[in-house]
C-alpha cells in the first residue's frame, strides 16, 4: 500500500445495492415482503415491471427478473444479536425454510424461490 491509499477518503460514501436475478419479480416481491417482512420500495413500470427495490432496515435488495440468470447469487447479511433473535422468531413463526450452514462459520441459510442465497451470521 502506499501512502496516499491509506488515506481516510472525505467527501465520499459508497452506497451499494445487490441485483439478485430472479424468474418472477411478481414472486420474488412476495417472498421477501411476506416472508422475510421487508417492504417493497419502488417498482418500475407503476408495478408492471421486472425491477424493484425491497428493503429491510439498511438492507436495500434490487430483484430483476431474467430467469436465465435466476439463483446464482449469495449474500451476506450481518446482523445486531437483537435483530438475529427476532429474525429466528420470524422464520419461525412464518414457517420459513432455512438451515443452520457453514460459510467461513455458523450462519443461518435462507433460500429465496429462485435458489438466491441469504446467509446471516450467528457468531463473530
Amino acid at each position: 500500500m502506499t501512502e496516499q491509499t491509506m488515506k481516510p477518503q472525505t467527501g465520499q460514501r459508497w452506497y451499494t445495492r445487490p441485483v439478485l436475478f430472479v424468474a418472477d419479480v411478481h414472486r420474488a416481491i412476495q417472498f421477501y415482503v411476506d416472508q422475510l417482512g421487508f417492504q417493497k420500495d419502488w417498482h418500475e413500470g407503476d408495478g408492471a415491471g421486472t425491477v424493484c427495490q425491497v428493503a429491510r432496515g439498511e438492507c436495500e435488495i434490487i430483484l430483476c427478473e431474467d430467469a436465465a440468470r435466476s439463483g446464482r447469487a449469495r449474500l451476506f447479511i450481518s446482523l445486531i444479536p437483537e435483530a438475529l433473535a427476532e429474525l429466528r422468531r420470524e422464520l419461525d413463526e412464518r414457517a420459513v425454510p432455512s438451515k443452520d450452514s457453514w460459510w467461513g462459520y455458523d450462519v443461518i441459510q435462507v433460500s429465496d424461490p429462485d435458489g438466491n442465497e441469504l446467509l446471516f451470521p450467528t457468531s463473530r
